[in-house]
């Protein structure tokens, strides 16, 4: 069975690589992106990588150096934060109009996100006052091809006793890791103290709404907080 193509000819597969490409460059400040880094976020083989890099790359969507990496061109850009506003969306929709839970919607948005149309998703986002950020916290890209990233934040894990501020996002990818935080009441906008720091990569301790939360440092990592109100 062959992969679903959208209008602009594009394989689900090649969205998936163009929208991994710039999560992974973001990540690294701007940095080439390896085939062997793309390869793990894909959870593809090296050899299928490197097909699809020099395919896209003949579309004029990737520059590709040997030995050097990948980088989005213009267009690459464009064509994955395309991408990442349907998946956005779509998530923030199931949440908002359809009542799924934040930690159900990943997995749907990303098999919605290669069907749905621009303006299905323009729609979806309209019905629900054009939301900036999606239930994760992830900024939505506009119609235009925008995103506004926000200040980049640190890891809870990185912060020291008696710091503040706010939940800015966390990592969506595992449901039961979003549901442990659902049930501890961290989720994006939340303010929180840090407490203390167990000595030897003990656990942190955090006030959330007036309530001590102990959080692993290994969780904490996957929280990116803002110092400040939300």
């Amino acid at each position: 069975m062959t992969a679903p193509q959208r209008h602009d000819g594009l394989t689900a597969p090649a969205e998936d690589c163009l929208k991994a490409v710039y999560e992974l460059e973001r990540a690294s400040a701007g940095a080439p992106v390896t085939t062997n880094d793309l390869a793990h976020r894909l959870a593809l083989a090296a050899a299928s990588v490197t097909g699809m890099i020099k395919r896209l790359a003949g579309q004029g969507l990737i520059d590709h150096a040997r030995y050097r990496g990948v980088r989005l061109t213009a267009e690459g850009r464009r064509t994955a934060l395309r991408t990442l506003r349907r998946h956005r969306v779509i998530e923030s929709y199931l949440v908002s109009a359809l009542g799924f839970g934040w930690d159900r919607v990943h997995e749907e948005a990303e098999r919605l996100e290669h069907s749905a149309s621009d303006e299905l998703v323009d729609r979806m986002a309209a019905a629900l006052g054009d939301p900036a950020v999606d239930p994760h916290g992830a900024p939505i890209p506009t119609r235009d091809g925008g995103i506004a990233e926000g200040p980049a934040g640190r890891a809870l894990s990185e912060l020291a006793p008696g710091e503040r501020g706010h939940v800015a996002r966390v990592e969506d990818e595992d449901p039961d890791q979003l549901r442990y935080l659902g049930s501890l009441g961290i989720r994006p906008g939340v303010e929180f103290e840090l407490v203390e720091r167990a000595p030897f990569g003990g656990p942190l301790t955090v006030n959330v709404s007036g309530a001590a939360r102990q959080l692993g440092p290994a969780l904490a990592a996957h929280i990116v907080v803002v110092a400040g109100a939300p």
